[in-house]
């Protein structure tokens, strides 16, 4: 590179910078003092921005946003075509690419906002990861290509370009390019910190757009099928906008994963900063629609873009769903994870305290602690360079726990996250951010105390160090299947192991309740509750209770109540259903069972919206009355672009009639939800509806559906099937003609 042509940039910026941005693309920065050498100067005509190409190696051609917007990952290059007033004389003229992020008011080379590139002779080498790059790849005649590579660390951000253009001698010209630009993160390039180096991983956490999310009670797994929609209209321009407003990450600091990881966890609830969904745990949804009534994320995500209100309402499961699409728009690997009776400790004591009455009532007043039937939140996959190697050599990288349901204040926000679940794992409470909390939810140990009067002792009645934490889920790579990921958060219970980390963890708390851990006590009366998990909605079913007496020479009486409650999936009581008083003796070794039927009748008019039921006698199981499921047929073949009729079917499975139904439709290619109305599906009748269906592109895909009504709520069903290419297309030539030149060390697959 020439002296004139490296000195040429930092003068430029300056007076790049003083002049006025107009609208109009096409400019004249500096005009020179007479027509002929302003004539003379070389000037941008037009760009080729070779959407097609660099779409698809950069694996964001599903985007809607694709039609109008370059939409590149951070990196790795792409390539452009400059065509130019007249031919390119390197040694006469200069060109410089000005990137600067479009929403920062004051851009700035040292925070990263405002990028200026002065492109190298070839594209051999386009400098180190950390730094922007490019090179001319190709000069024939009047155009010039080019690969430019955006630092691995850049903002990910929506970015503008201005190309500028000089003459030795005299005047330089600007050209704006009326695009936008968006940067994203890069989880198939080994240099950004969000790497993901199982292929078949990225397809699962960046790529696949329905995924499932498991709700209902740890005997009675419910897998929900969500439409996370991360590539539909307007989602892509609502996730970036989201980080500078809602989430107010500065511009500098929007290529950082754990940032902006963080800000999410905040921004996806409306409690601080009129996040996207406002939360509701009542049963009251006027003025919004039900947590259980939406099917995915994209109908909350284009609502909020608009209106840049909360939308009503949501639950746990919501707020993952929307938080994962954002996640995967942006480019960060991300996931949904279940946990079945987790924990929310109130208290930070790594229990969950229960305190009951001298009839064995649970007080609520006393009672701040609760046990969710389950809880949803996300994982996302980085390295964490902030927190370093652990003592005993652990590293933090990986899947981080980030959850968006305001529970309990971080820093004076509702948000949990990133949270390493290595840390977790190891009970490393302190380590940033929040794996204090996370630890409590998946391994806390749950006491019942009772409470004899405000001037009386508390009296420890039992703990349960299994009561928390079950079959941890979440979907299956590339399987429409349940993955238990419950050895990623904690060792096998009652292993030395386990119960190791549970003390290191509670040394670490400093709790007054810590110290009662350190005590263990055995009962030699032991209940069990036995309920069978397959119990349908309509249906009867009995509670029994076993007591066992494990003393060789004691007798004991047992007196008690068993009473079975409504519950919402937080663990809060709600209406009676059915109780039943018990006095029994119990010889040495021997076993009595306490049985209680409860008829549909019984429990029917009083379900919540999410049927849980709950019970409690020093000990709680939960179930959840399984409901139906919805089915489709395609009347055909299903090919792109190619219609075809589908069929949707439920079947009325409860001894009354459904009236005034609805299904809500969702899938690929369908841009407003559908919805058709059901007037009555009669006792054991099927409801149908028929719908014509175009796939928009060949592959995997998926359809789903919602139904609900008065009687019977929060119904789902999904289709996932494969769709053939549509014989009028035409392979991608730039596949086999004419990949882009990537570096090295660069591993794309």
């Amino acid at each position: 590179m020439s002296t004139w042509y490296s000195n040429y940039l930092p003068n430029w910026l300056n007076r790049w910078w003083d002049q006025p941005r107009h609208l109009s693309p096409y400019r004249s920065v500096r005009p020179a003092t007479e027509n002929s050498i302003t004539e003379d100067i070389l000037g941008v005509i037009s760009i080729d921005l070779y959407l097609e190409e660099n779409h698809d190696e950069h694996h964001t051609d599903f985007f809607s946003a694709a039609k109008e917007a370059l939409i590149v990952r951070r990196g790795e290059p792409f390539r452009m075509r400059l065509n130019f007033n007249r031919p390119f004389n390197p040694n006469r003229d200069a060109i410089s690419f000005i990137f600067t992020v479009a929403d920062e008011k004051k851009p700035s080379p040292g925070h990263g906002t405002l990028i200026g590139i002065v492109p190298r002779d070839g594209i051999d080498n386009l400098g180190d990861p950390l730094d922007w790059g490019a090179g001319i790849e190709e000069h024939e005649g009047q155009s010039l290509q080019l690969l430019i590579k955006p630092s691995v660390t850049c903002p990910v951000a929506e970015w503008k370009l201005d190309i500028d253009t000089k003459l030795l001698g005299g005047g330089s010209r600007s050209f704006i390019l009326p695009r936008p630009i968006y940067i994203l993160f890069n989880p198939w390039c080994p240099n950004d910190q969000v790497y993901m180096p199982v292929r078949d991983k990225r397809k699962e956490y960046v790529l696949h757009d329905t995924t499932l999310i498991w709700r209902g009670s740890y005997n009675r797994l419910r897998p929900s099928v969500w439409k996370l929609g991360q590539f539909e209209r307007h989602v892509l321009e609502c996730s970036l906008k989201l980080l500078g407003t809602i989430g107010r990450v500065p511009a500098s600091y929007r290529g950082d994963p754990v940032r902006v990881a963080r800000a999410l966890s905040a921004a996806v609830n409306s409690v601080d900063d009129d996040g996207v969904i406002l939360g509701n745990w009542t049963e009251d949804f006027s003025g919004g629609i039900a947590p259980t009534k939406w099917i995915g994320s994209t109908e909350i995500l284009q609502q909020f873009y608009k209106t840049q209100k909360p939308v009503k309402y949501g639950q746990c499961w919501n707020f993952s769903g929307v938080l994962t699409t954002i996640a995967r728009a942006l480019g960060i690997p991300s996931r949904i994870v279940t946990c079945y009776s987790s924990a929310h400790d109130t208290q930070a004591s790594l229990t969950v305290d229960i305190f009951v009455d001298h009839n064995n009532k649970k007080m609520d007043a006393e009672t701040t602690d609760s046990i969710w039937n389950y809880h949803v939140w996300n994982e996302v996959w980085m390295t964490r360079p902030d927190l370093g190697v652990g003592s005993n050599g652990v590293t933090y990288d990986g899947w981080q726990v980030v959850d968006a349901t305001p529970q309990e204040a971080s820093d004076n926000m509702y948000r949990v996250g990133p949270a390493s679940v290595a840390a977790v794992k190891n009970g490393e409470i302190l380590r940033s951010f929040d794996c204090g909390f996370v630890f409590s939810e998946v391994n806390a140990d749950k006491v019942y105390w009772r409470y004899n009067g405000p001037f009386q002792p508390i009296k420890l009645l039992r703990k349960d160090t299994m009561a928390i934490g079950h079959l941890i889920s979440t979907k299956a790579v590339l399987k429409w299947e349940r993955d238990d990921i419950t050895h990623s958060y904690k060792y096998e219970e009652r292993t030395d192991e386990e119960r190791n980390v549970m003390l290191k963890a509670l040394k670490q708390s400093r709790h007054a309740f810590s110290r009662y851990y350190l005590n263990d006590s055995f009962n030699e009366v032991e209940f069990d509750m036995q309920l069978g998990d397959d119990i349908k909605i309509g249906e009867n079913f009995a509670v029994v209770v076993a007591i066992a007496n494990r003393s060789l020479q004691n007798a004991y009486t047992a007196i008690g109540q068993l009473s079975c409650d409504t519950a919402l999936y937080t663990g809060l009581n709600g209406q009676e259903v059915k109780s039943m008083n018990f006095e029994i003796k119990i010889q040495p070794e021997a076993s009595e069972y306490i049985r209680m039927e409860v008829t549909f009748e019984d429990y029917y008019k009083k379900l919540t919206s999410q049927a849980n039921t709950d019970y409690e006698y020093f000990a709680q199981d939960d179930f959840r009355v399984r409901k139906p499921d919805i089915k489709f047929t395609f009347q055909g073949d299903v090919v792109a672009k190619q219609p075809v009729d589908v069929i949707v079917r439920l079947t009325n499975p409860l001894p009354v009639p459904l009236r005034k139904g609805t299904f809500h439709i969702e899938g690929p290619g369908i841009e407003k939800p559908l919805r058709f109305r059901i007037a009555e599906i009669p006792v054991g009748g099927t409801a149908a509806s028929t719908f014509k269906y175009v796939p928009p592109y060949a592959g995997r895909a998926s359809l789903l559906a919602k139904f609900s009504c008065k009687e019977l709520d929060d119904v789902d069903g999904y289709l996932h099937y494969e769709v053939r290419p549509h014989p009028d297309d035409i392979i991608n030539p730039y596949r086999s003609s004419h990949n882009i030149i990537r570096r090295r060390n660069d591993v794309i697959a």
